[in-house]
């Protein structure tokens, strides 16, 4: 006990340093000031036990009797915790007494600090001896490092997440290039290697010790292209980084040991969700009789699932053992169809319901579940799941990838049914919405021809809208009114409630364009007008097409400031829905509006905003289904070659130039500040994010 009485603590000296956790270290401080126990909790490998200890350093000088630190991990027997902690105390053994009293006698009167590192299969042990102690010795600080609360009264607990991964000169990045810089002296990274190294490890600091390692073998770029085995990559090769742990397996694997047999099915079971999800989500898909009530709370309280705004998701290490587990279980092939048909059932929910009041909230959705979904769409080629997602692909700006999978799955499967004629479709709008004019109309011919064979009204007249805008586009008006006309009546038909048919709609759209290509813009505006008075209550998207071309027969009439009000209402009404495509056209309108007006300077901004809009979307560089047209509709060219005569080469230059280094978001809050007088800047271009 004389050891104790002379020394100021055990806590071990730092061999590394710890990068980041500057907010972290100034919770605790503030935690421990006020609480008896404080308690790290967080996933395996995130590091709370290198935190635990950089505070107890930090914190240790102003407790007279010092910071003491106890490690339990390689302690099995809940009995002998007293024991395990009056050791690292430096108190003899006293066996006529139990631990806990001798514990509380000694630490009574003292102001000291205590570290209990990895308690988590220990905890219930830890939160009796604790109780006990800290009833009787009201100067005395706890630290715990466990997977989960203690659940002892006065607890207060801090969740250690990941570090941060989002670019060159994040904690994460940074802690990598240190890390491999101590490995291989010398080494120079390159900053995007390096990023996309730590996102794939999602900033978990022990993995990312570990692949630093790797680097002693490997390229960045190498490291990166095989985490895909992740578990199986990231072994030892010298002292473990963080205490017991020697690789990414065994760490991930003490959790497993320490979960329920349910807990470790349900671990097994989410693995097939590769983002996050929701509780129905994971009852859908992992419920069953031997799964009844699936216990998220559980996993989440353990450090397993990550929880944000009512959703899970896990850590890709943690996923990964999980994996392997659904594969011994021999249920991963059941379990990812499960998933897949849980989110084309969702899909086919949208579908049905995106023309009407649940538009926004289903746009959400689809933005939201975009991991979800592409993991089902990787997983499987029926054209069901990607005809299904019409609506993402043609609306919300992702009609790159949505034609991928058109493709694929349309090549591999030609025997005809309603799901594929449905995929067709969808691919030949798709194209037409990525300024694929030439595609769209072979696609939306075979679509008409397949539609007719099966019986489906519906998708014929869709078809024929479709072909009908792409005529127009290639410079056919005469052909594209035709189709329009055909496709109005044919949806006229077999629409049971105008009010509710999107394809009427897109035909009323398609005309009102043909008429404004043949110089008829009153007439245009006309047929718009009829189509805004049957508008459905919340419905965005063909709401935003009619006043994108609304916005073109304004013009076409000298209207300049109508013009402008449509483009903004279209614009507006395309990022709510997130389509940064049509985002992109609307701002392309009113760029065309700026140069009809004489401001050729905002005009090139405006054109170079749309550019960085397209491009972040993926589609085409510049024109599209609306702008390709011929007669008085606007194009790119033309609107650029005006906007290039008004303000003069350097002047357009600079002012496209600003306006191609400003991201969307940016962009289009600056064109809504512009009606209270705030106009985006034109002046020397920014070197572009």
């Amino acid at each position: 006990m004389g050891e104790t009485r002379t020394r100021r603590g055990n806590v071990p000296a730092e061999i590394s340093s710890l990068v980041g956790r500057r907010e972290e270290l100034g919770e605790i401080a503030a935690l421990v000031a006020r609480s008896p126990l404080v308690t790290l909790t967080g996933a395996a490998g995130v590091g709370k036990t290198r935190l635990a200890l950089r505070a107890a350093g930090v914190l240790g000088g102003s407790f007279p009797g010092g910071a003491w630190f106890a490690e339990l991990s390689a302690e099995q027997n809940g009995a002998l915790v007293g024991h395990r902690v009056a050791a690292a105390l430096g108190l003899p053994e006293q066996a006529a007494r139990p631990q806990a009293e001798v514990l509380a006698d000694f630490l009574a009167d003292r102001r000291m600090l205590l570290v209990l590192d990895t308690c988590d299969h220990l905890a219930g042990a830890c939160a009796e001896l604790l109780h006990v102690v800290l009833a009787r010795a009201p100067h005395v600080r706890v630290i715990a490092t466990c997977r989960r609360p203690l659940g002892v009264p006065g607890e207060r607990v801090l969740r250690v997440g990941p570090l941060d991964a989002s670019g060159p000169g994040s904690d994460a990045v940074r802690l990598l290039t240190e890390r491999a810089r101590a490995a291989v002296p010398g080494i120079t990274l390159d900053e995007a290697e390096a990023t996309r190294i730590c996102r794939l490890l999602d900033g978990v600091p022990l993995a990312i010790e570990l692949a630093a390692r790797r680097l002693r073998a490997l390229s960045a770029r190498q490291v990166a292209e095989r985490l895909d085995d992740r578990l199986g990559l990231l072994t030892g090769g010298g002292p473990a980084p963080f205490g017991r742990h020697r690789t990414l397996r065994t760490a991930v694997g003490w959790s497993h040991e320490l979960c329920s047999p349910i807990e470790r099915l349900l671990w097994a079971r989410l693995s097939v969700f590769p983002g996050e999800f929701g509780a129905g989500d994971a009852r859908a898909v992992c419920g069953d009789e031997a799964l009844a009530d699936p216990p998220l709370a559980r996993l989440a309280e353990a450090s397993l699932l990550e929880t944000r705004g009512g959703r899970y998701r896990m850590l890709g290490m943690t996923r990964d053992y999980g994996g392997e587990w659904l594969r011994r279980l021999g249920e991963e092939d059941v379990l990812l169809r499960r998933h897949r048909d849980h989110y084309l059932a969702a899909a086919r929910r949208a579908g049905a319901e995106w023309y009407g009041p649940r538009q926004r909230e289903w746009a959400v959705w689809a933005h939201r579940e975009l991991p979800n979904l592409r993991a089902a769409l990787d997983r499987g080629d029926e054209p069901d799941l990607p005809g299904a997602l019409w609506f993402a692909w043609c609306c919300l700006g992702l009609a790159g990838p949505g034609r991928r999978y058109l493709d694929r799955s349309l090549l591999r499967h030609t025997r005809p049914g309603p799901a594929r004629t449905l995929a067709l479709w969808a691919r030949a709008q798709t194209a037409l919405t990525a300024g694929d004019a030439a595609a769209a109309h072979a696609g939306a011919a075979e679509a008409y021809e397949a539609a007719t064979a099966g019986d489906d009204p519906d998708i014929a007249g869709r078809a024929l809208q479709c072909a009908a805008a792409a005529a127009l586009a290639l410079g056919d008006p005469g052909e594209a009114g035709r189709l329009a006309v055909a496709a109005f009546e044919l949806l006229g038909r077999a629409a049971r409630d105008v009010r509710d048919d999107i394809g009427l709609a897109l035909a009323e759209v398609t005309l009102a364009r043909i008429l404004c290509a043949q110089g008829a813009f009153d007439r245009a505006v006309a047929i718009l007008d009829r189509r805004a008075r049957r508008a459905v209550r919340g419905e965005l998207w063909t709401r935003a097409e009619g006043e994108q071309v609304r916005s073109l027969a304004e013009l076409g009439r000298g209207d300049a400031d109508a013009a402008e009000t449509c483009a903004r209402t279209a614009l507006d009404a395309r990022w709510r829905l997130g389509d940064g495509t049509g985002a992109a056209l609307a701002m392309e309108q009113l760029a065309a509006v700026a140069a009809r007006r004489g401001d050729g300077r905002r005009a090139a901004w405006l054109l170079g905003a749309s550019r960085r809009a397209r491009e972040d979307s993926g589609t085409a560089a510049n024109g599209g289904p609306v702008h390709g047209t011929p007669g008085f509709a606007v194009g790119w060219e033309r609107t650029e070659r005006k906007a290039r005569a008004l303000a003069g080469d350097a002047a357009h230059d600079r002012a496209f130039a600003r306006g191609l280094a400003t991201a969307p978001e940016t962009a289009v809050a600056l064109i809504r500040k512009v009606g209270d007088g705030v106009h985006p800047p034109t002046g020397r271009a920014s070197s572009r994010a």
